[in-house]
């Protein structure tokens, strides 16, 4: 190629999605290579959902609500925090837990020089098919516990719904990519990938009980506005689970204006860490 030819041009959305499946395929036929640890897998998650659920059932033998979440509405909950997390776990952890490595061994240059788009390859180039075991089996969760509450969900509700838990699964990802492009200036930075556990557990929760305290109301500032990880999984579940208010609503755009936020600084912060990043060949 001459010095002075055009680069290529850039490639379509078409383009990013059907390398997306190519991904997606390349990662199912890895799995089933493995059948055995891919079963297993499978299996292990579905049980720690059941006696994550088994845990809340013995709890409300004991009590008629938690924070004011009856016992079929905090059930809602859980079932939206599982589906969140599984997608996060499907998608984006395997890869997200490699970038420290890539920088560490040198195969981020590789990354580099593919002709695409280095933040998509590096996100989903690798996808965790066991882990969609427990999103079929939190989405039977919801249709059951939704069919203990009369008149929910709303319409509005039920329209919303998938839009904020993807809404929910870029907002974690953002976060994620955050800690995870620290790793190209540290080199290696597990123990911030770590952090990014400590702080999610925290969205787990309603967010009626950060409250009545002072440390309570400190943390429900911060888990909202300063790392709004407590939107993640509360605004969707609300929708589900509960009447729609001006409480709700307002969390509601808060949300979306939350994770096009979060999705914009994690941009900026990755393209600025591969600036300055240096290959290992030099």
């Amino acid at each position: 190629m001459s010095q002075n030819a055009a680069p290529p041009p850039p490639h379509s959305l078409l383009d990013y999605v059907r390398l997306f499946f190519m991904f997606a395929q390349n990662s199912l036929i890895r799995d089933m290579t493995f059948r055995s640890n891919f079963l297993i897998e499978l299996v292990t998650g579905s049980v720690w959902v059941f006696m994550n659920l088994g845990f809340y059932l013995l709890i409300y033998q004991f009590t008629d609500a938690i924070a004011g979440w009856g016992q079929y509405q905090f059930f809602v909950f859980i079932a939206t925090t599982i589906l969140v997390n599984s997608m996060v776990q499907v998608f984006f952890m395997p890869n997200m837990q490699e970038l420290s490595e890539l920088v560490r061994t040198g195969g981020l240059d590789f990354a580099l020089l593919k002709p695409i788009d280095t933040q998509f390859l590096l996100s989903l180039r690798k996808i965790n098919w066991s882990s969609a075991g427990n999103f079929i089996v939190a989405l039977g969760l919801l249709v059951v516990s939704l069919g203990q509450l009369p008149g929910q969900p709303t319409l509005l509700g039920a329209c919303l719904y998938p839009l904020y838990l993807i809404a929910g699964v870029l907002l974690l990802y953002s976060v994620m990519m955050t800690l995870a492009a620290t790793s190209i200036w540290l080199g290696r930075n597990q123990s911030l990938y770590d952090f990014w556990f400590y702080i999610t557990s925290f969205s787990r929760y309603p967010m009626e009980i950060y409250g009545g305290s002072t440390l309570g109301d400190g943390l429900r500032l911060a888990f909202t506005y300063l790392i709004p990880i407590l939107v993640v999984i509360n605004v969707p579940a609300q929708l589900m689970a509960k009447p729609l208010d001006a409480d709700s609503a307002y969390l509601a755009g808060y949300a979306l204006l939350a994770t096009v936020a979060g999705l914009t600084f994690s941009r900026w912060l990755f393209k600025r860490a591969l600036e300055s990043y240096r290959s290992a060949s030099s």
